[in-house]
């Protein structure tokens, strides 16, 4: 990571920590919002808050009035982890180091507390617009999140994910395994993240051009993101914790399980190419994306 992207994630995770510390106050009474908070502050990068910001900021919009935007995305982010962990998905113990939600509030609180993190995003988004004005494209925004958290995106994704968990997909011709893995990928990570860009992009009322150039950017670092997180999962565990990552021991679809981990590496490395080159139109303005797509790759290896 270089020291221009490390300040930059500094900088506004603190600021994006701040505002979800305002949206989801302490509360020793109400169970959702303790089970809430519970999972929003277990920790993580806050990667597509913090995209959110920068699309606003490359689209010359100050990245402070995207940050209910922002913060949403993370609300939205963190309701799909709870739902993941529960023993219906993958059924873990562990988030982060930290026992799941559902381990700690039980299966029907947690279930509740990821239905009010989704819900409460879109008033946020919908306050954003308020704070913009008449001449914010808010349905454009509704509309990118709505259908990269969705059926067409992210919940698409996980539902295609389940129906090839334990093993399933290698029923599957080669050609088919393919086809299907990275129509997993396109919707379970890159989908939110495409959705992250250029909701930052159409609150600062950026013409098609640039929207388009930033889904396609979006698009291909998410895959680049969920390679890395495949391959992670294969030698990130090993080191830490001597044994192998919970995705070969479930047989899960992934591009390590049909590439390798080399050619996974490599093809990880040339999305994160292509997805830079997206960028020119934007000039200088694009260097932190440009760090931002390198180090989705260096952090793997």
């Amino acid at each position: 990571m270089t020291n221009q992207l490390k300040e930059y994630f500094q900088k506004w995770k603190k600021i994006v920590d701040q505002g979800l510390n305002t949206y989801l106050p302490p509360s020793s009474s109400n169970t959702i919002l303790k089970a809430m908070r519970y999972s929003v502050f277990a920790g993580g990068k806050r990667l597509r808050p913090i995209l959110v910001i920068a699309g606003a900021q490359i689209c010359n919009l100050d990245g402070k009035k995207a940050l209910p935007t922002a913060c949403a995305l993370e609300m939205i982010h963190t309701y799909s982890l709870i739902h993941d962990d529960l023993p219906a998905m993958d059924d873990d113990d562990l988030r982060r180091g930290r026992p799941t939600n559902h381990k700690v509030f039980g299966e029907g609180i947690a279930i509740l507390a990821g239905d009010a993190l989704l819900t409460y995003a879109f008033d946020l988004i919908a306050k954003n617009g308020k704070m913009l004005g008449q001449n914010c494209p808010l349905a454009f925004v509704v509309e990118s999140i709505a259908q990269g958290a969705g059926f067409k995106g992210m919940v698409g994704g996980q539902a295609l994910d389940l129906r090839m968990d334990k093993g399933r997909w290698l029923k599957q011709k080669p050609k088919k395994q393919i086809e299907i893995l990275k129509k997993v990928h396109e919707s379970k990570t890159a989908s939110l993240i495409e959705a992250s860009l250029v909701s930052g992009a159409y609150l600062a009322d950026a013409g098609q051009d640039k929207i388009k150039k930033l889904l396609s950017y979006g698009k291909k670092i998410g895959l680049a993101f969920q390679i890395a997180d495949d391959i992670l999962d294969l030698i990130g565990d090993k080191k830490l914790l001597g044994k192998k990552g919970s995705d070969l021991e479930n047989k899960k679809l992934t591009f390590p399980a049909i590439f390798g981990i080399e050619k996974s590496k490599t093809k990880a490395a040339q999305l994160i190419q292509e997805a830079k080159e997206e960028l020119k139109v934007f000039g200088k303005k694009a260097q932190i994306l440009k760090d931002l797509a390198d180090y989705i790759v260096e952090r793997t290896y």
